[in-house]
């Protein structure tokens, strides 16, 4: 599942290196303010809840927190943030989704379907790629062995799996928020938790080119200002090297 391949481990190292940056605030804060789109109070709106948790574990400053979130709520007036989806295909027919946030769909259509054609994809249909996916509660808890997975199933979960030190836990989209918070309240620390579309089957890449062919055109995307999340359905298997 979605969180295991090798991709996956450089996406979060990229991350790391963006927070460093301060580009990951702009995607922070674009996700704060569609969320904040239904409503500012945090104990109404579990999502705009979530999107501030993730801000605040990247050390985003509250000043940029409360600005994103009146951004999103139009106490600020300007231009509106919207919420856009896009479907494409990758080298090697990989399927990969790509959220994101703007206030201009015109230019960032244009950007993304770019990044797909420049990189050996190409945009595809609504609905031609999203039904490969799932649309899932995910929560990252840092913990290991039989002992926390079972407290974890035991809080509501639908499936869950270890990988070096972590465990990726998949919850019904709609649980989300309680899963987690039972998960925390059994004493076990929680380091994400976010919807995400997680692929009903994975491609495996063995191969190396191919592979440094699917990260190339999940870097042009992860580069966009706009793009808040991709989501793909293959793994890069742990054999390959990459260097």
């Amino acid at each position: 599942m979605a969180g295991h391949s090798k991709w996956a481990k450089i996406k979060r190292d990229k991350g790391a290196n963006d927070a460093k940056r301060g580009a990951i605030f702009t995607r922070l804060g674009n996700a704060i303010a569609i969320a904040a789109k239904g409503g500012g109070d945090t104990s109404m709106n579990p999502t705009l809840a979530l999107a501030i948790e993730k801000a605040k574990a990247a050390n985003m400053p509250n000043a940029n927190i409360e600005k994103a979130i009146k951004r999103g709520t139009g106490e600020l007036g300007g231009d509106i943030i919207e919420e856009y989806m896009f479907e494409g295909y990758g080298p090697g027919g990989v399927g990969i989704i790509v959220e994101a946030a703007s206030d201009n769909r015109n230019r960032t259509t244009t950007e993304v379907r770019t990044a797909f054609n420049k990189n050996g994809g190409n945009m595809a249909e609504s609905g031609s790629v999203a039904f490969q996916f799932t649309r899932k509660g995910v929560i990252t808890v840092k913990a290991s062995g039989e002992d926390a997975l079972l407290t974890i199933l035991d809080a509501g979960a639908d499936d869950a799996n270890e990988d070096e030190g972590e465990i990726v836990v998949y919850a019904d989209m709609k649980k989300l928020g309680i899963v987690r918070d039972a998960i925390k309240e059994a004493g076990l620390e929680v380091t994400d938790a976010e919807l995400q579309y997680v692929p009903n089957e994975t491609m495996n890449i063995d191969d190396a080119t191919q592979a440094r062919k699917v990260m190339k055109i999940m870097d042009a995307m992860e580069e966009l200002d706009d793009v808040v999340n991709t989501f793909y359905n293959f793994d890069i298997d742990e054999s390959v090297s990459l260097d």
